[in-house]
């Protein structure tokens, strides 16, 4: 029993004030050593009274909910031409077609998610819309496709911006995985300081990404239509070497098919803006869906103009440029590195090594880095509305000190880290799995708004509201049905290419999402309070209690004093004979000093200490099933880490086992050693230093010298 009294937690002293600061005390004491750099890096913590100053304007939402379709042009225009150049460059020709259909879908999923913003403003977004209209199931098939979308927007824009940096760095080629996870390190910084101040800080690159653009498309037009300028992309006098020439029929569709589905790429990141209406200043539904409409209108403007100047330019990309990109009739070799669409139309128009070139691949590089903002804002909001939905765990409800979804942002960083090591960070492989989730959450979502529109028309006389209702309704039925369809191209042309992990990744979720809420009900269901509760069916008939003894000294006759205190109808106490010297001394101890406390002792042959408790506590409850059991441990309280290693943790072992009991209670009666006043000490000279949680608990009153000790 010498092991029973040893154990690292412990009890407070019943003082004035003892409690409250004994648990500021041990709360610096353990998190001293941590919470100084998280300080540094996440900055101090807010009140939970000042999250109304985090909401966002509109001129910061943008950048915020819409980084990453506004990214998406630098990098959805060259996925056309490179499924394209598999028929050779004569298939470029289909490119114009192909950005206007892109823009099509765009302008229909933007008037679709407006009416979206307008009607479910809570921020449950697509997985709302869809649970509320077609039900549980077909919201948790929404909340797994996004929540796979989150994670692969985070890797293939990472991804991405890596490839565009390296075109100017060759060491972040060489060693773009390791690069790449250092970004993603830096941006979950960024975002568990905060919305608003990773907000300020990505605002400036996208702002500068879209004018570069604009004015590279107006320069560009200039030049050619005005001035009459020849302007030639680097891989203008390349020709392409085609897998399949001359394709005609069905193989022409697929692969047009394929093309366009690459582009739609183009459209990720348009629902974030439906699931982070919370985050805008009042009104919270107007400035949403005025910033949605800003987005569509900048990226599909965007787009078109780098496709036609790429078209203009004569850019040439391959999916295999080392073996398929000729020059003078010989492959470029394995060495040759493909810069993207955008970076070669702006060397043609600006001219390699001017201003405005470099600022604007600059520009494109930071912006692309910071377009996994989106999935930053949009995940751990998500995962927000599922935890408390009981879907997924209960610390993603909770906001950080930040008032940020902390767990969901480290969450999802760890997830796409994961993929960025599998993928070894090439955008080409990660694009496969790309933008599958996400037109799963369209169609659901737009098929749920038209269920919506049709029962509130049930019941609506004004003839003015039925009209808005009916045009509503239209728009989302057809945003449904267009949708749709590109899920069936995508899902047709991409699933052998690696759509089928991004399915893989939603079943997975849905699976863990449903076990997950399967063990909250089952939960729920056991601890549930009876209808009509009465102090009979709560109250045991008796309390038996149970004071574990190794030897006669100051921490049991502490632990005897207390039971004592609590009444029981049986006290006892407990010892485990190990060493039969030990045991007789014990007794002879017990006896001298005349304690008026029943003495048992139970035998163990084999020198264990937990097991004969255990089953000693079990047969008590057998004979008596509605009497409670309670189990006082004396326990040493010590100030030292080394110190813990000095003591075995027979005691910690113990109550573990008991906690699987029902019906026991057990009670921890501390004895604070030397040492434990030395980390007080300790504490105490940093009690002005703001703990985790600190600010919102207020300011932790000095605590004073006892007048006498224990």
């Amino acid at each position: 029993m010498h092991s029973l009294s040893a154990s690292s937690t412990y009890r407070r002293r019943r003082e004035p004030g003892g409690p409250q600061r004994d648990r500021a005390l041990t709360i610096l004491c353990v998190s001293k050593l941590t919470d100084v750099p998280k300080r540094i890096l996440i900055g101090r913590a807010l009140r939970s009274d000042k999250l109304g100053e985090t909401l966002l304007p509109k001129r910061i939402a943008l950048p915020v909910f819409a980084s990453d379709p506004l990214s998406s042009v630098a990098y959805a225009p060259g996925e056309v031409l490179l499924v394209l150049s598999v028929a050779g460059v004569s298939a470029y020709h289909f490119s114009p077609w192909i950005a206007v259909a892109v823009v099509v879908l765009m302008f229909t999923v933007v008037a679709s998610y407006r009416q979206n913003v307008h009607a479910y403003p809570s921020g449950g977004g697509d997985y709302e819309v869809a649970t509320t209209n077609l039900g549980p199931k077909a919201g948790l098939t929404v909340a797994s496709a996004l929540l796979v979308d989150y994670v692969l927007t985070v890797a293939v824009s990472i991804a991405s911006g890596i490839e565009n940096l390296g075109s100017a760095i060759p060491f972040v080629v060489q060693h773009k995985v390791l690069c790449a996870v250092a970004v993603i390190v830096l941006l979950t910084l960024m975002n568990l300081r905060g919305v608003k101040e990773s907000g300020k800080l990505f605002a400036i690159p996208t702002y500068v990404f879209v004018a570069g653009v604009f004015i590279m498309i107006a320069w560009g037009a200039y030049r050619g239509l005005v001035m009459g300028d020849t302007m030639k992309a680097p891989t203008a006098d390349y020709t392409i070497r085609a897998e399949h020439q001359g394709l005609a029929g069905f193989a022409l569709v697929f692969l047009l098919l394929r093309a366009f589905s690459s582009g739609c790429a183009a459209l990720t990141g348009v629902e974030a803006i439906s699931n982070g209406v919370p985050a805008f200043r009042k009104p919270k539904s107007k400035n949403a869906a005025s910033t949605l409409a800003l987005m569509g209108a900048l990226a599909v403007t965007m787009f078109c103009g780098i496709i036609a100047l790429a078209m203009t330019t004569h850019v040439r990309m391959a999916e295999k440029p080392g073996e398929d990109l000729l020059h003078n009739g010989a492959p470029v070799g394995s060495g040759y590195v493909q810069n993207p669409v955008i970076s070669q139309v702006a060397e043609a128009v600006f001219g390699n090594g001017s201003f405005l070139f470099i600022v604007l691949a600059a520009a494109t590089a930071l912006v692309l880095f910071l377009a996994a903002n989106t999935a930053y804002n949009g995940f751990p909001l998500l995962g927000s509305i599922l935890a408390q939905d009981r879907y997924l765990p209960r610390q993603l409800h909770t906001r950080g000190d930040r008032l940020a979804f902390s767990n969901g942002i480290v969450l999802l960083a760890g997830a796409a880290v994961l993929l960025v090591v599998i993928y070894g960070a090439d955008s080409t492989r990660l694009i496969q799995l790309y933008i599958v989730g996400v037109f799963v959450s369209f169609t659901l979502s737009q098929t749920g708004m038209v269920r919506h529109w049709n029962r509130h028309l049930a019941t609506e006389t004004d003839p003015a509201k039925r009209r808005r209702m009916i045009r509503s309704r239209a728009i989302n039925a057809f945003g449904a049905f267009f949708t749709g369809l590109v899920l069936v191209v995508v899902l047709a042309t991409k699933f052998t290419h690696g759509a089928w992990v991004a399915l893989l990744g939603m079943v997975i979720f849905y699976g863990t999402m449903t076990a997950i809420r399967k063990h909250y009900d089952r939960v729920s269901e056991e601890i549930a309070a009876p209808d009509e509760p009465s102090d009979d069916s709560l109250r045991p008939s008796r309390v038996h209690s149970i004071v574990l003894v190794s030897k006669v000294h100051r921490p049991t006759l502490r632990a005897l004093a207390y039971a004592k205190l609590m009444r029981s109808d049986q006290l006892e106490a407990l010892s485990i004979s190990v060493d039969p010297a030990e045991t007789k001394a014990l007794k002879e101890e017990w006896e001298r000093r005349g304690i008026n406390v029943p003495l048992k002792i139970l035998d163990s042959p084999y020198r264990e200490i937990t097991r004969p408790i255990i089953e000693y506590v079990r047969g008590l409850r057998r004979e008596s099933p509605r009497d409670a059991i309670s189990v006082f441990i004396p326990e040493y309280v010590v100030g030292h880490w080394y110190e813990h290693l000095l003591h075995n943790q027979s005691a910690l072992r113990l109550k573990g086992r008991l906690l699987f009991t029902p019906g026991v209670m057990v009670t921890s009666v501390p004895y604070q050693l030397e040492s434990s006043e030395a980390a007080k000490k300790r504490a105490r000279k940093r009690a002005d230093w703001n703990a985790p949680g600190s600010v919102r608990r207020g300011p932790v009153p000095r605590p004073k010298e006892p007048s006498n000790k224990s």
